[in-house]
């Protein structure tokens, strides 16, 4: 691949006018959602990102689903694109059939695959480029399977707000990776919450507390956007930092109790074992108190520090008894109930969620919800960084934009590490 470093590359502006201006080709599919209803034509998949979950995405999507086959891909890094395509090409032809002019790479890389003809997009890069890629993919009228988060600052949020009344309007489907929401056991502890099961709930907790990620370093070859790319888990203008990127899903579980997103967060965290600059400048732990309008608070825990004692779970605390969960595992304290259905693995789940309703013609549009959770978030690190409470409207109209001016390979300093009581909140 030969990388555009000293090339003039388009600015944030010319991306995003770029993002809701595709014509031609990729926008006479803008009604798409009608061709697939009856279900016997081939639903042609696109994958945007092809690290380690946007090859699983994209198998799980095309093994879960009869007459849905991969045939373009796109990745910032043509390395990357390569190790991907190979291994998902050993699905068979059936499956997996992407020709070498539907391989692209760089910047521009994601308008190439919208582009190529494809029905449905798999939007798996850095979350800081969903919201111009969601913006693409609706405008030209792709069905979309989004990983979360969809974003990592408020800008991108009502962005993404915009995008999923548009999909809405278009009749798209857009289905995001909180794949517990399409979990017959957390479906069926919603649905029990719901009945009263548990009266109102009152408290709720959530934890995502594990040991380090992994972290590629520094090749001297690589200039500060190509280093940053490669290791995007720890830049907040790429990941949002990890309370984002990866806690949403506890913290979407929460929101799902509860009916819609908490209105206020007080948080505090820091940056204590993961202090070198291969790390970057993100934290390594999270404590956030949310409130949500009913008065009900939240206890949010996120942690990445190696030697201390993981947890991934959710609890649900009403005036009549409590669940605890985790994936597979749906405990009731002083009620009764017990899960006795079976459930397929839930990323394969809601691939075929998705890929059912296009062709019942009754799209699905997780957007909204995604979008919220990412955004509780969103206000719980905002929180943190600056030592202040932040409430959801607060987040939502906050005029800090992480996304660098200007996308090209060449310098690009890492911002300070936060200070809370220093940091001021935008």
């Amino acid at each position: 691949m030969t990388e555009p470093h000293g090339t003039s590359a388009p600015s944030r502006r010319e991306f995003l006018t770029t993002a809701s201006t595709l014509t031609g080709a990729a926008a006479a599919l803008a009604s798409v959602s009608s061709v697939h209803a009856a279900g016997s034509d081939v639903i042609k998949v696109g994958l945007i990102g092809c690290g380690g979950r946007g090859r699983g995405a994209a198998e799980q999507c095309v093994s879960s689903n009869s007459n849905v086959k991969l045939i373009a891909m796109g990745d910032m890094f043509r390395d990357n694109l390569d190790s991907a395509r190979d291994n998902l090409t050993k699905l068979g032809a059936e499956k997996v059939d992407v020709r070498d002019d539907h391989c692209f790479s760089g910047f521009d890389a994601y308008e190439k695959v919208i582009a190529s003809g494809v029905d449905l997009v798999i939007l798996a890069t850095p979350p800081g480029f969903r919201p111009m890629h969601l913006a693409a993919a609706v405008n030209a009228g792709k069905h979309v399977f989004t990983e979360k988060p969809v974003g990592v600052d408020g800008p991108g949020i009502k962005s993404v707000l915009d995008t999923a009344k548009k999909a809405k309007e278009k009749g798209l489907a857009v289905v995001a990776g909180t794949q517990r929401r399409h979990q017959a056991g957390y479906i069926a502890v919603m649905n029990a919450v719901r009945e009263g099961i548990i009266g109102d709930v009152v408290a709720l907790r959530a934890y995502w507390n594990q040991g380090p990620l992994w972290n590629r370093g520094r090749n001297p070859k690589w200039t500060d956007m190509e280093w940053q790319l490669r290791n995007w888990l720890y830049f907040t203008w790429l990941s949002g930092d990890h309370i984002v990127e990866q806690h949403v899903h506890n913290l979407d579980v929460c929101n799902w109790a509860m009916g819609g997103p908490p209105v206020r967060a007080v948080a505090m965290g820091g940056r204590q074992v993961r202090t070198g600059k291969d790390y970057g400048h993100i934290f390594d732990h999270f404590a956030v108190d949310y409130e949500y309008a009913s008065g009900a608070h939240m206890l949010s825990m996120a942690r990445q520090i190696e030697g201390c004692e993981n947890n991934v779970s959710e609890a649900l605390v009403g005036t009549k008894g409590e669940f605890r969960l985790s994936p597979g595992s749906y405990r009731g304290k002083n009620i009764e109930f017990r899960f006795r259905g079976r459930e397929r693995n839930p990323y394969e789940q809601e691939h075929i969620d998705l890929v059912e309703s296009i062709r019942a013609g009754k799209p699905l549009n997780e957007l909204q919800t995604v979008a919220e959770s990412t955004l509780t978030a969103i206000m719980g690190r905002m929180s943190a960084y600056t030592g202040k409470a932040v409430t959801f409207e607060q987040a939502l109209e906050s005029t800090e934009n992480l996304l660098p001016a200007k996308l090209e390979f060449g310098p690009l300093a890492v911002p300070p590490v936060a200070i809370p009581g220093v940091t001021p909140l935008v």
